[in-house]
């Protein structure tokens, strides 16, 4: 009996193309307007790191202004001083950490065809690449010992190889960045975590970086640092002064791996925040957190209140589109009447009859639901236009987000033809008898 309503559904929505057509279009801009913004948001959100976000946390330290909070006293500094990141460093309380700040350089290659590329670098710990999942094409990353022997070695991301090298395994080879020669330990494969939860204070959806170098190298002068940097109070004379400032420009996470050592690393910030109160510094209430990657997500807002706002705008838009469908169904379904109350006497009953006006609305909203997944395609690829490289890799749709928009235009058909349905199966036949 399926096939057979949905043979006479076919042939119904043919019958009234007109009324059809104008349902299935109010359905397919309902839904191709929330898809996108869902889409985008559900994107914004997603857990870059699921198998391990649980175990990564950012470090926060409240070293700010005692008479100026940081964030108006809601949350501790976004960054740590470099005094602090190194400190920590040293101390290997975690089972992985690892500081970072963002950098630039000038690469000059040795082939004098190929002009000097200006980069992205990020200047981190050896524990970078275990810690955030850091694919590799060819070689690895840099032991420890590097870092504390400030070793000139790097890791290429697969763009830079490429252009560099064409693509081939250049680990053991050297390029000189900024005039130094650096010696080639790895080549990362693509990686573009979205968003990018590692540094958020440049921005979480920027692309990952070209190069990646030691921390150590940011204090040799060996590197140029970059991104944000805020100051509470002046640094002084020279770059040394500036590394011993207050001013917070580095990022620090750690591994722990359970509660336990969790709770261990947070007895410790807290000694040692205490020591260094001794010595004039933090001079607000004690106030150490850590984050896990999806609380940090949280807490610094990645998911925009105007792409919220946009979302709720969208789910109203449906909304309508819902109510117009309503209507243009209980005008067909009602201009059905004589049909129903002639198949009533010939004794269809009323839950027949619903099932099938039923199945008919299925299919309404199953074209709807398709033309919405076109019109949420055009809609990303205009967003992705519009905004450039901050919504690269924002601004698709997955198999989710597919399988989402059919299964949302198909109930919200359904519920949408609860009512129209139900009048028409409220017709009495043998008025509609007498009066034909």
């Amino acid at each position: 009996m399926f096939n057979y309503y949905i043979k006479i559904a076919w042939i119904s929505i043919l019958r009234h193309w007109g009324l059809s057509l104008l349902m299935i279009c109010a359905i397919g801009l309902g839904i191709g307007a929330t898809m996108t913004t869902i889409t985008v948001n559900y994107l914004m959100s997603a857990n870059p790191i699921p198998h391990k976000s649980e175990q990564l946390y950012y470090v926060q330290l409240d070293s700010w202004d005692a008479n100026d909070p940081f964030d108006e006293g809601q949350n501790p500094p976004d960054q740590m001083t470099y005094t602090d990141s190194t400190n920590l460093m040293k101390a290997k309380k975690a089972f992985r950490q690892n500081v970072q700040a963002q950098a630039y350089a000038v690469i000059e290659p040795s082939d004098p065809d190929i002009l000097p590329l200006i980069v992205d670098g990020r200047a981190n710990s050896a524990d970078f690449f275990a810690m955030f999942d850091v694919p590799f094409l060819y070689g690895n990353a840099w032991s420890a010992s590097a870092d504390e022997n400030k070793e000139q070695v790097v890791v290429l991301n697969k763009a830079t190889n490429d252009k560099l090298f064409g693509g081939e395994n250049s680990v053991g080879k050297s390029i000189k960045i900024d005039g130094n020669m650096f010696s080639i330990v790895g080549v990362i494969d693509h990686w573009q975590p979205k968003p990018r939860f590692y540094d958020i204070t440049t921005g979480a959806f920027n692309e990952s970086e070209d190069i990646f170098v030691p921390f150590s190298l940011i204090a040799e002068e060996k590197i140029g640092r970059s991104g944000n940097t805020n100051c509470w109070k002046p640094s002084g004379d020279g770059f040394q002064a500036f590394l011993n400032s207050e001013c917070i420009w580095t990022q620090f996470w750690v591994e722990l791996r359970s509660p336990q050592e969790k709770q261990d690393y947070m007895t410790f910030l807290n000694a040692y925040v205490e020591e260094q109160k001794q010595y004039g510094r933090f001079e607000r209430p004690l106030d150490n957190r850590l984050n896990t990657v999806t609380q940090w997500l949280e807490v610094q807002e990645v998911v925009a209140d105007d792409a919220k706002m946009m979302l709720a705008m969208a789910l109203m838009f449906l909304i309508v589109c819902l109510l117009n469908t309503v209507g243009l169904l209980l005008a067909k379904f009602l201009g059905k009447a004589p049909e129903i109350g002639l198949r009533q006497a010939l004794g269809a009953s009323k839950s027949t009859l619903f099932y099938q006006y039923m199945i008919e609305s299925a299919c309404i909203g199953l074209a709807g639901g398709l033309l919405g997944l076109f019109l949420a395609y055009l809609g990303l690829q205009g967003i992705e236009t519009l905004y450039g490289e901050y919504m690269q890799g924002l601004a698709t749709l997955d198999l989710n987000m597919m399988i989402l928009a059919v299964t949302l235009s198909l109930l919200a058909t359904l519920i949408a033809g609860i009512y129209p349905t139900w009048r028409a199966c409220k017709v009495q036949p043998a008025h509609q008898l007498k009066c034909q």
